[in-house]
């Protein structure tokens, strides 16, 4: 599977399997993220009300996601996931530029998303996507920012 092989659609209706998927591809941060991820608390049927789905699909597959909504005049993007075996083929790009392409739609000046302190290696992603880290937050009870906040003007 490559790149080109993967169609994004706002049609897929599978929240199990989007659960399933983020489930598995979160799972990499237990134990490197604290607070741990919200996911693990969260149903399928709770997923489904955090916004618009994008669905990365291969072969019939589902092999990305994202959740997108408006927030603060900005489009923000959550729960932006690829399986693991579809990783490393430009999977987040597509997702994201798809998600750009609505934002433009939709005539929202920007991208928001935000990223675990500790998940280095996907600051390096967003950064190379055309993301700023713009802030830093905390979760409620901590003293320190838990989360790095990027924007992406378009």
């Amino acid at each position: 599977m490559t790149g080109t092989d993967v169609g994004v659609t706002r049609d897929w209706t599978d929240w199990e399997a989007v659960h399933t998927l983020l489930t598995h591809a979160f799972a990499g941060m237990e134990g490197r993220i604290d607070p741990p991820s919200s996911l693990l608390r969260m149903s399928a049927r709770e997923l489904a009300a955090q916004g618009e789905l994008l669905a990365a699909v291969a072969a019939g597959r589902l092999v990305g996601c994202q959740i997108i909504e408006g927030r603060g005049g900005m489009q923000y993007h959550g729960k932006l996931a690829v399986s693991l075996d579809a990783r490393r083929r430009g999977i987040a790009r597509i997702l994201v530029d798809d998600a750009e392409s609505i934002a433009r739609e939709r005539k929202v000046p920007a991208l928001l998303l935000q990223t675990r302190i500790e998940l280095v290696e996907n600051h390096a992603t967003f950064r190379a996507m055309g993301f700023v880290e713009v802030g830093r937050t905390a979760h409620p009870g901590y003293n320190s920012p838990t989360s790095i906040t990027f924007r992406k003007l378009i």
